[in-house]
């Protein structure tokens, strides 16, 4: 079992930045895939970025050149950066695991824990 805590978020100004921690217990991370996603209010949930533990990143083409991914092995964390924040960006942020630990996949079934959201507001 995989327990996922958000924090971060929060309201910012259009073309902002702010930073969104994952940090899991109860298993090391370092052989899963990580991603963020994100859901808007009456939206699908949406996949932004994923990592497959410091070898291979992937990015959504919406937030690619703004947002970056990481992971910080010793606090067993996964990190969101985002910069150059647009109201489109406004949702509801998840982190989320995969088990299999292959190449982030884009749908959100395909994850097995989930963290509990954090809200991020842009105003323009």
């Amino acid at each position: 079992q995989v327990q996922l805590v958000q924090s971060g978020g929060g309201l910012v100004q259009a073309g902002g930045s702010l930073r969104l921690s994952c940090a899991a217990s109860g298993r090391a991370l370092s052989s899963y895939t990580m991603g963020w996603f994100r859901q808007a209010p009456g939206m699908e949930r949406d996949f932004v970025a994923g990592i497959r533990w410091n070898t291979y990143t992937y990015y959504a083409d919406s937030v690619k050149g703004r947002f970056t991914i990481s992971t910080d092995v010793a606090k067993n964390t996964v990190y969101l950066q985002m910069n150059s924040l647009k109201p489109e960006d406004t949702a509801v942020y998840y982190c989320a695991v995969d088990e299999a630990g292959g190449r982030p996949p884009v749908g959100p079934d395909a994850y097995d824990y989930w963290g509990q959201g954090t809200q991020v507001t842009v105003a323009s």
